[in-house]
């Protein structure tokens, strides 16, 4: 098996409603996210996928947060933009352009702080 990881960031600014903490007042982070792929099999050039093609899909998921206040974008109008809430939309935003017969989205980290990061995955 084969694994490969991207990391990018992007800022934006969130609340979380129903949280009693200082979380629950507007403010931001500097996220960093980690796409990991996975799979069996490389492709004719020994890759299991373009490192190229995966930041760049990545990069255009996350325009839609970039410099954006997280909880007036549709995604997170019925949801907090929590960490974990964000791991598991990127996870399935990501699988929908990246998925191929020779290689999965595995798992998704969004990490809010240098110490303080939310994982998706899929069994």
């Amino acid at each position: 098996m084969y694994e490969l990881k991207v990391i990018t960031q992007f800022s934006a600014a969130h609340r979380l409603d129903n949280f009693y903490g200082k979380c629950e007042a507007l403010h931001g982070h500097n996220w960093k996210v980690e796409v990991f792929l996975a799979g069996e099999g490389l492709d004719g050039a020994g890759l299991l996928m373009d490192f190229g093609v995966v930041k760049a899909r990545t990069r255009e998921v996350l325009e839609e947060f970039d410099h954006k206040y997280l909880n007036e974008l549709p995604a997170f109008r019925d949801q907090n933009p929590s960490s974990e809430n964000l791991a598991r939309y990127l996870f399935q935003r990501l699988s929908a352009t990246l998925n191929c017969d020779g290689a999965r989205v595995r798992r998704v980290n969004v990490w809010e702080s240098d110490t303080s990061c939310a994982s998706y995955y899929q069994d």
